[in-house]
């Protein structure tokens, strides 16, 4: 098994510039460093760069850092981050309130380098070993991009980080038009290829790094787009229809044409402060079908 090769983000926590200073050169040769010295600056690096993991101090003025690491813990962005709290608290009570915040280790200061270096070394490879597993869990066998189980995390992180900054977020719904037709004259062998080239089509059309696209389910797929208004998403609706369009499969069974087309279903929202995505989700799928109703091989957006 070969885990992925990329330097890990690194996050250091400390209202003592020195303690990060120290803490930096430590651990400079395992990964790209970041640091904050107040709570709040360090909750908003940790939603924005997504650290592999974060030392943490206790003892911080204003924002201490169990409350820091409780609400790391409460995001759906930042939860599965490893903290490792470097505090001078020795105290065995102290320690055992930081484990159970969620913290995954405990040192104490004045730091020794080379406690510190194991500690996050062995924590960092557990982190990129529980993501390989994760990013496996999270793909469609099939089609190798992702699956349902994945949408419904990234659209859950989404949707939270632009209700935050009332930014926009859209869905598209996409469906193969006529597909149990294809099935029936072509073979199921020929619709399995058939499912493996129109989701590496789509992928290929929607390709920012916070773009997803997943198989939601049989012949269905689904896209989501953050900062992604409805004219945008109308606009990448059509490309994503126009990408599977020239792949130009042949279907001579289609009512739409006589290759593989799809029909889209798209929806958008300036995120509010209260509300739940599925409504989004709701509303592409309801403009997927007037898409479907109106001919098939169509863009429907709201």
């Amino acid at each position: 098994m070969n885990l992925p090769d990329t330097p890990s983000k690194i996050l250091i926590v400390d209202d003592e510039p020195l303690n990060i200073e120290v803490l930096s050169e430590t651990l400079e040769d395992m990964g790209d460093i970041s640091f904050a010295t107040d709570g709040d600056t360090a909750l908003k690096l940790a939603a924005e760069i997504r650290p592999d993991i974060i030392l943490l101090d206790v003892m911080m003025p204003g924002m201490d850092g169990y409350e820091v690491c409780r609400r790391l813990k409460e995001s759906p962005e930042t939860k599965n981050i490893p903290v490792i709290f470097v505090t001078a608290l020795a105290d065995e009570a102290d320690e055992a309130k930081g484990i159970k915040i969620g913290a995954i280790d405990y040192v104490t200061k004045p730091v020794n380098a080379t406690i510190v270096i194991a500690r996050t070394r062995n924590h960092l490879e557990l982190k990129r070993y529980r993501d390989y597993l994760t990013e496996i869990a999270f793909v469609d066998g099939l089609t190798e991009i992702a699956n349902r189980r994945r949408f419904d995390e990234h659209i859950e992180m989404e949707w939270q980080r632009a209700r935050r900054s009332s930014d926009w977020l859209s869905v598209v719904l996409l469906d193969i038009d006529h597909f149990k037709q294809f099935n029936d004259t072509y073979g199921h062998q020929a619709g399995d290829d058939c499912l493996r080239k129109v989701a590496a089509a789509l992928k290929k059309v929607a390709h920012r790094p916070a773009d997803l696209i997943a198989r939601y389910g049989g012949e269905e797929f689904v896209g989501v787009l953050p900062q992604t208004d409805a004219d945008g998403a109308e606009a990448l609706g059509n490309a994503l229809r126009e990408a599977v369009s020239a792949l130009n499969i042949p279907h001579k069974d289609s009512s739409a044409a006589d290759h593989v087309t799809i029909s889209v279903g798209a929806a958008s929202i300036e995120v509010p402060k209260d509300g739940e995505y599925s409504a989004l989700v709701k509303a592409a799928d309801n403009n997927l079908y007037k898409a479907k109703e109106g001919g098939r091989n169509r863009v429907v957006a709201s």
